[in-house]
């Protein structure tokens, strides 16, 4: 019997977010230190199999509306029925016919939920990938990111931008430039310019995450992506800002300026701050890492914050007063694509 397993990583937007959704540029990498998998053998039926995070009964209504502020209303499971139901209109758009053997279907994840580590695009990421081991159908790699974009937007009518889905499908450090110049179009989906940068050239870096709060992203895109289209000037200006300073970034790294990449990354978060109305308890693990003279901006919608700093001394203070207020931190294990 044919086992199809198949993973997609957490990722971190490291400059330039959130001007993707808004033809801007940025910088991510993934996170492997954790992953959502996705699992695939034939079966007699096509059978999605309901995952631990897929909760049904509860203790009590505390506990149902207790999961509901951590996860939301909604588990893995509709992810992997968009993103079966957009593979097989895209194969029949394609006129590409596919064989009877049915599968059936499950995932697990240990990405921490709602927090801006893309849990969500890694599961669909994933299932893409088992959907087209299984089919035996190719879908260009430069094609994958909007498909994936495609699945969330129009069959599952979240708002989100290109990014998560770039870093997710080619992994590594990628520099993304979304600028409508540089689109063009394959197979009917929009592409853009996506270049490898090496791993190595990032100083020390770390990821924190909330342990216990979250916050979904359309609750933070909406909003912005409202008051951009409405043509307000300091959304608009700080798009265009945003995506000034990830193209610095790239430079910046290759010339390992260090103490410029420290205030890219703080003028990143200020920016964003200045026109969004941010929860406090986000703000919060922004100005504990400060503190400590670690740089620090959201790696996501909030929730997550990524930066870098200066030595083990200062990653020691970080952890522990980012632990004191229920934050996490961890090295991410970013692997080079470049070979």
């Amino acid at each position: 019997m044919q086992i199809i397993r198949k993973k997609a990583y957490a990722r971190a937007g490291f400059l330039g977010n959130p001007s993707d959704g808004y033809h801007g540029k940025t910088i991510s990498f993934t996170v492997k230190n954790f992953s959502a998998e996705v699992v695939l053998y034939e079966w007699d039926q096509v059978e999605i199999v309901l995952a631990e995070q897929d909760r049904g009964k509860f203790r009590s209504v505390y506990d149902l509306a207790n999961d509901v502020k951590l996860h939301g209303y909604y588990g893995g499971i509709r992810l992997i029925k968009a993103t079966i139901k957009g593979f097989v209109d895209y194969c029949e758009k394609h006129n590409i016919k596919l064989h009877s053997q049915n599968f059936s279907i499950r995932y697990s994840s240990d990405i921490p939920r709602q927090v801006g580590l893309a849990g969500s695009s890694s599961i669909i990421v994933a299932t893409l990938r088992c959907l087209m081991e299984f089919y035996d159908v190719e879908i260009p790699l430069e094609v994958q990111p909007s498909f994936v974009l495609s699945i969330e937007q129009d069959e599952l009518g979240i708002s989100a931008g290109l990014q998560d889905r770039v870093i997710q499908v080619y992994e590594g450090l990628i520099y993304m430039d979304f600028d409508k110049e540089k689109e063009n179009s394959v197979k009917g989906y929009k592409c853009y310019d996506y270049s490898r940068l090496n791993p190595a050239l990032l100083p020390l870096v770390y990821v924190a995450y909330h342990d216990g709060l979250s916050e979904p992203t359309e609750i933070y895109h909406n909003d912005i992506r409202g008051r951009f289209l409405r043509g307000e000037n300091d959304v608009v200006n700080a798009m265009k800002r945003f995506a000034e300073i990830a193209a610095e970034g790239k430079q910046v790294l290759a010339n390992g300026d260090q103490d410029k990449l420290h205030s890219l990354i703080n003028e990143n978060f200020d920016l964003r701050r200045s026109i969004s109305r941010l929860p406090e308890w986000q703000v919060e693990m922004v100005e504990t890492a400060r503190e400590c003279g670690a740089s620090a901006k959201f790696a996501g919608s909030g929730g997550a914050i990524v930066g870098t700093y200066r030595d083990i001394n200062m990653l020691d203070e970080l952890t522990k007063k980012l632990s004191s207020i229920d934050v996490r931190t961890i090295i991410p294990k970013i692997e080079n694509k470049l070979d």
